[in-house]
């Protein structure tokens, strides 16, 4: 644990809207965290995290992503998707036509 989020912690009042930024993500996290708002950097800006219990052991740099996944590409990909897509559309027409009454 960082010396400066302590002090930052005792200025702040755990469950309060203040969000404490640390560029320590490898920071454990400790029960007296509990209720605090961390804003912890991934290289780029700021993710706020509330804290809970689950999260004990735990360090800060596992709830703030560093790396963006869109998703993997290729021609195999792009035609699964198209083929989501086209029986999704179909699913929408089948749901869109009108119902006929039998009398």
């Amino acid at each position: 644990m960082h010396p400066s989020l302590l002090k930052h912690m005792r200025r702040v009042q755990p469950g309060s809207k203040n969000v404490i930024k640390t560029w320590s993500r490898n920071s454990m996290i400790i029960p007296d965290m509990i209720g605090y708002i961390f804003g912890v950097h991934n290289g780029k800006n700021f993710i706020e995290i509330k804290i809970v219990e689950d999260m004990i052991g735990h360090r800060l740099g596992e709830f703030s992503p560093t790396r963006k996944f869109i998703r993997h590409g290729g021609k195999m990909q792009k035609e699964i998707e198209q083929k989501a897509t086209e029986v999704a559309k179909q699913g929408e027409v089948k749901e869109t036509a009108p119902k006929s009454e039998s009398k």
